[in-house]
């Protein structure tokens, strides 16, 4: 009837006769209200949804005595209400690719491998075991790895200490000190002893002392005396003259205010003459070519003295027994820096500063303990003499308070033993 009413409607009031076809549309359509709609039909034709939305409405062209008539037909009436059901949510499948998978698998493999070479590691062979074993009942164990102090760390920040260029000037010094090492040369002179030589160097630490001078003067004093002894003649006479021309010329090199010619001249008791010493001076200068700038054992000294990570006593008891080292003419066999390094030993046996030698003086002096202990024992046995010695100066110096009174501890006495032949650098 709704269907007969619309098309009433839309003809007019013409009357129109439907076919038996049509009314089997209509039956057809009638039976499919009460059917749900499948998903995947592009023009859905079924009742309210879930959400009770009203479904769209589908045209139906009928030809009705050759014309061509829409109608439009609900697509169902609005089917009884009843209880909403809650279907479950269906779960999620994820779908893994055959190469998804492969590699899933060879990266579980590996992380068996990774955690089977693990395990083996931390297993001991028995092998290994005893092999460790044997060595710790023949005191052949592994000894852990000595720490090498890094003694120019707290003077980064510190222009004058240049630690970025000071191991490469120590490595020079260490090339420089063969080329202006000076050898034996006492034989060469007619007039002058070993005996003569030490009172002469003992009565120039006096003179540094007394004039209050640097460090570096003192021992490039003692350098260029003996560099002039090995390629000049000198007469007994001259002896006192060359060691103060050889100070006033260290001094002109290393001193702010340097003492003058007649400081010198007093200091001599008027021995020698202005004109003299300035003499002198200008026939030094021209036997060593006018070469100066040579390593001391001072410049060794400071540097190992450094690496041994001191306190004001170990400093006062190497330089103490460097001086020593200094006055006696056996020591010229070796060269500076050997002689600065074996004061350093030879100071940590006597105030029994342990270990006497480790990695960090190894490096930084370049030198063993078995190289250098020939020569810490000659230092050795000069202390052990000093207090009874003639020439007492450099045992006085260092007696005094301000130096800690090193001087008066006892000598090293495990580097007394008897040494063998002394072997140089």
């Amino acid at each position: 009837m709704a269907s007969r009413n619309a098309l009433e409607q839309h003809n007019k009031g013409d009357v129109v006769v439907v076919p038996d076809a049509v009314k089997q549309k209509k039956n057809m359509a009638a039976e499919g209200r009460n059917r749900k709609a499948l998903g995947d039909i592009g023009n859905l034709a079924a009742g309210r949804g879930v959400e009770g939305k009203p479904l769209p409405q589908i045209s139906v062209a009928v030809n009705v005595k050759g014309a061509n008539v829409a109608q439009k037909v609900h697509a169902g009436r609005k089917p009884a209400q009843k209880k909403a059901t809650i279907k479950p949510r269906p779960e999620e499948i994820i779908v893994i690719s055959p190469d998804t998978r492969e590699k899933l698998m060879e990266e579980k493999m590996q992380r068996k491998k990774q955690a089977a070479e693990d395990i083996s590691k931390k297993k001991s062979t028995l092998t290994s075991t005893l092999t460790a074993r044997s060595k710790a009942a023949c005191g052949l164990s592994k000894k852990p790895k000595e720490q090498i102090v890094d003694i120019d760390a707290a003077d980064v920040n510190n222009e004058l200490a240049v630690s970025e260029y000071v191991e490469d000037i120590y490595s020079f010094y260490k090339l420089a000190e063969s080329e202006t090492r000076v050898h034996d040369y006492i034989d060469s002179q007619p007039e002058i002893s070993e005996k003569m030589r030490a009172i002469l160097i003992d009565w120039l630490i006096e003179v540094h002392h007394k004039f209050e001078l640097n460090p570096e003067t003192l021992y490039l004093t003692i350098n260029i005396v003996d560099r002039y002894l090995a390629v000049e003649t000198a007469s007994r006479r001259e002896l006192q003259l060359v060691g103060i021309s050889a100070m006033l010329l260290a001094s002109k090199y290393e001193e702010i205010w340097a003492p003058e010619v007649n400081d010198f001249v007093c200091i001599s008791d008027q021995t020698y003459s202005h004109e003299q010493v300035l003499t002198m001076e200008k026939q030094i200068l021209g036997q060593l070519e006018w070469y100066l700038t040579v390593p001391t054992p001072y410049v060794f000294l400071v540097r190992f003295i450094k690496a041994s990570l001191p306190d004001s006593e170990m400093e006062n008891m190497v330089y103490f027994l460097a001086e020593l080292g200094l006055m006696n003419y056996e020591t010229i066999i070796y060269c500076p820096s050997m002689i600065a390094a074996a004061a350093v030993y030879a100071a940590r046996h006597t105030l029994n500063r342990t270990p006497f030698w480790n990695g960090t003086l190894k490096l930084h002096t370049s030198f063993s303990e078995a190289q250098i202990i020939e020569c810490a024992r000659m230092l050795v046995s000069y202390h052990s003499e000093a207090a009874n010695h003639k020439l007492k100066v450099i045992f006085r110096k260092y007696t005094n308070a301000e130096r800690g009174a090193v001087a008066l501890l006892p000598p090293a006495k495990s580097l007394l033993a008897a040494s063998s032949s002394p072997s140089s650098c």
